[in-house]
């Protein structure tokens, strides 16, 4: 199995959850929320060939813990990838959104300067301006926008950009999640779980539930099961490939 965005470090008996993660999945991108939690959460959870723990700074709270940017950066340096970074451009965030601005041109930068990185990226009510802020720096690496919410021309405009699309069980727990999944570029979509804040059925979407997500895309895009799933697969091979996760890339049958 296959996840490229999931807190594991974040669930209830997460110790546990990753030693289950490590068991069934072939990869599992654990992003972070702040670099403190980063290096807290590689300390306990230590080293794994299957596993890749990113530095990131979320922008939900990157008003409050706008001070660690600074280890956010020297992290970038050492890091194979970056996440969980972005801009939420929601009234609920709008207060932040300037630090938000910094910490998110700041970071893409850092990788611009230091040959790339994979970003997974948060963009919820704000496409337009991370795009603009990604073509500011255009040897960034590469951009992957986890649970896109944005519009259909915002989809187009990321695309036409090159960017990647990580998608989970609860993109579809609303009708226009459903419809944007549907006009989602198949060979640019990889599996995720978002786990544990993603929801399905009342309980959290785990890192293995990778069939999950390939049964909603199939109907999504009136595919078979098995095409599908060959697609994702095929598609995990290419950006694992990318990232330099040759082992795992190599795992993927």
């Amino acid at each position: 199995m296959i996840d490229f965005h999931c807190h594991v470090d974040l669930y209830p008996k997460a110790r546990a959850v990753h030693a289950e993660a490590l068991r069934r999945n072939v990869f599992t991108w654990l992003v972070t929320t702040s670099p403190k939690a980063f290096q807290a959460t590689s300390s306990v959870l230590g080293h794994h060939e299957s596993m890749l723990i990113s530095p990131g700074l979320h922008p939900e709270i990157a008003g409050d813990r706008f001070q660690e940017l600074d280890i956010l950066i020297e992290l970038i340096d050492s890091a194979n990838a970056v996440g969980e970074v972005g801009l939420d451009g929601s009234k609920r965030y709008a207060s932040s959104y300037l630090k938000q601005k910094q910490v998110f041109a700041t970071a893409v930068k850092r990788c611009h300067d230091v040959g790339g990185r994979a970003l997974s990226i948060h963009s919820r009510q704000a496409v337009p301006d991370v795009l603009t802020l990604l073509r500011e720096f255009p040897d960034h690496g590469i951009p992957v926008f986890h649970w896109f919410t944005g519009t259909v021309s915002e989809l187009k405009a990321a695309s036409a950009q090159g960017c990647w699309f990580s998608i989970g069980p609860a993109a579809f727990n609303s009708a226009a999640g459903k419809a944007l999944a549907k006009k989602l570029p198949k060979e640019k979509v990889v599996p995720e779980s978002d786990g544990p804040f993603a929801q399905l059925d009342d309980q959290p979407v785990m890192p293995w539930d990778f069939e999950i997500t390939a049964s909603l895309l199939s109907k999504a895009w009136a595919m078979p099961l098995i095409d599908v799933q060959y697609q994702l697969i095929s598609n995990a091979k290419v950006l694992l490939d990318q990232m330099g996760r040759t082992t795992a890339a190599a795992s993927l049958i």
